[in-house]
């Protein structure tokens, strides 16, 4: 293979169509990476980003297909149009991919030990012992803790983080020349996002490898990445210094992704002192039972370990925290959906029990939005069906009032009519994420839990349906646990913020305060790892050899 080429990787005019004459779902792309340089393509869903960073491993689902004019070069080596056995020689070897979702791309069936033997048996022949030695290293090397125990562990064994690590390790085993990184940090909480990107940067420097990475985060981007290509329906429509297309954006949609990175929203310093609140949490604690055997029973696990918190009403109330923090469990908690241990839950000043089939009522009042609308969608329902739902306990109304209630709904969380007989595989991300909040607020709530309410979306969705939280707040006043570990997110929606750290509430007070003074360590550590960029840029931190923005 020629070694010849300026860069590891150089693409020209590629193009990916639907069939050899169908639409171009990406047209005339040209960037290039030197070794040991990282390039960033960003864009929103659909903007064609995926499908190029695919097209270099020629791993194009059917019917999409490389234009012939195309060309991808790898080390001055033309892969548009190479025989199998050369792109299988290249494959693992030379490029490795981080895909988007580990539990998808690690296989459930085997042991992540066979899993990172495959590519160096495959590529380099080496012995059982050999594979087994540098497989340890490596694990090691990216601190998990019994690399021994980890070999022999399924993928389902392991936290998202966890895995997303090991799909690193194995990708990096082989020291490939390009490293192709597919959104590697979508849905991981602010911490683990940062030791992933982290250890991502410190394994393809040691190496000296080019690193493509594919995201729609252009904050997160800013941090790691000095060049950046904007992609909008196929095309590149920008590129240049992270920093600089940050500060000062040409083309009208950077201008638009750049106004959708979080900034805070006046606000933020309500007083609660002469508010009764609405929700009253006190000392709840939520065990679930430990992993028995036949000889011994095992130690019940502590999620929600006595959480005092209070909301009132219309007030915004944001539960931070790292995953396993138990910020979801204790949202379950005060919807019903996990039973709790002891403590007690106060609404209206009465204690409730929403477990219990005794107070239907009150599961009117408290709602909750779900983090992925996909799995919490039935499938097999038409989604009007699906926010009407709820309606048909309220005896009160007719069957008009209801299907007048719910095209109402559907107006104010920006949906029109069309959209009532769909159903939600029909819709987008942002959509289906619209239909959770209607089905949450179409009994008119006095309280809502939303349950991580924007993870894995696109920053411009992600601003709508933020600002779609806080419009349908100020119209109806209901109060709102914000469940989230997207502290930006946090930022723009908050009045007060709770921080949680292994099932315990560490901090708790107004947003700017925890936001500008955290007093506790764990709170600092959330923030420094947050990646937050102000309207100045002035805390945006430069990746290597690019200089601070004036």
């Amino acid at each position: 293979m020629s070694d010849t080429s300026p860069h590891v990787i150089a693409v020209q005019d590629l193009s990916v169509s639907i069939g050899r004459e169908g639409d171009r779902i990406v047209d005339g792309l040209d960037f290039a990476i030197e070794r040991g340089g990282m390039l960033a393509l960003v864009g929103e869903s659909g903007s064609g980003k995926t499908m190029a960073a695919r097209a270099i491993l020629n791993l194009l689902p059917h019917p999409l297909e490389m234009v012939p004019d195309s060309s991808i070069s790898l080390n001055g080596t033309e892969l548009v149009g190479a025989t199998p056995s050369l792109l299988r020689s290249v494959r693992g070897a030379q490029i490795g991919m981080i895909f988007q979702e580990p539990m998808v791309s690690l296989n459930p069936s085997m042991t992540i030990g066979r899993q990172m033997a495959e590519g160096l048996r495959l590529h380099q022949g080496l012995s059982d012992s050999e594979i087994r030695d540098r497989s340890l290293a490596m694990l090691e090397r990216i601190q998990i803790k019994d690399p021994v125990r980890c070999l022999a562990a399924y993928p389902h064994e392991f936290s998202g983080g966890m895995r997303q690590r090991i799909m690193i390790a194995s990708v990096m085993l082989l020291r490939p020349k390009l490293l192709i990184a597919d959104e590697p940090t979508t849905a991981l909480d602010t911490l683990v996002q940062r030791d992933v990107l982290d250890l991502m940067v410190e394994l393809t420097q040691e190496n000296e490898t080019a690193v493509l990475l594919i995201s729609h985060d252009l904050g997160m981007v800013s941090h790691y990445v000095r060049d950046v290509v904007v992609m909008l329906k196929g095309k590149a429509v920008e590129r240049g210094r992270s920093l600089d297309v940050l500060k000062a954006p040409q083309h009208e949609y950077t201008r638009r992704l750049v106004d959708a990175l979080p900034q805070r929203h006046a606000g933020g310093a309500r007083s609660q002192a002469r508010v009764e609140p609405l929700l009253d949490v006190r000392g709840v604690v939520v065990e679930y039972p430990g992993r028995s055997t036949l000889m011994r029973r095992g130690e019940p696990k502590r999620a929600v370990d006595g959480v005092d918190i209070s909301v009132g009403r219309g007030e915004t109330l944001a539960l931070v925290g790292a995953s396993g923090s138990g910020k979801t469990t204790l949202g379950r908690a005060i919807v019903g959906l996990t039973p709790t241990t002891s403590g007690e839950i106060r609404f209206r000043g009465t204690a409730i029990d929403l477990a219990r089939r005794a107070q239907p009522e009150l599961r009117s009042d408290i709602q909750i939005i779900f983090q992925d609308p996909y799995s919490s969608l039935d499938p097999r329902q038409r989604v009007g069906d699906i926010v009407g739902e709820p309606l048909r306990l309220d005896r009160a109304l007719s069957r008009k009032e209801r299907a007048d209630r719910v095209d109402e709904v559907f107006r104010e969380v920006g949906l029109g009519p069309e959209f009532l007989r769909r159903f939600p595989h029909q819709l987008s991300g942002g959509q289906r994420q619209r239909v959770a909040i209607a089905r949450a607020i179409v009994r008119r709530p006095a309280f809502v839990v939303a349950d991580e309410p924007v993870s894995a979306l696109d920053m411009t969705v992600q601003k709508q349906i933020l600002e779609l939280i806080r419009d349908l707040q100020r119209r109806y006043s209901f109060a709102c646990l914000f469940v989230s570990h997207d502290l930006g997110a946090v930022e723009q929606v908050a009045d007060r913020v709770a921080v949680m750290e292994n099932g315990k509430i560490v901090e708790i007070g107004f947003r700017d305060d925890i936001f500008d003074r955290p007093k506790h360590a764990y709170t600092r550590r959330l923030l420094e790892a947050a990646m937050l960029l102000d309207r100045s840029f002035g805390r945006t931190a430069p990746v290597e050899g690019q200089e601070p923005a004036a």
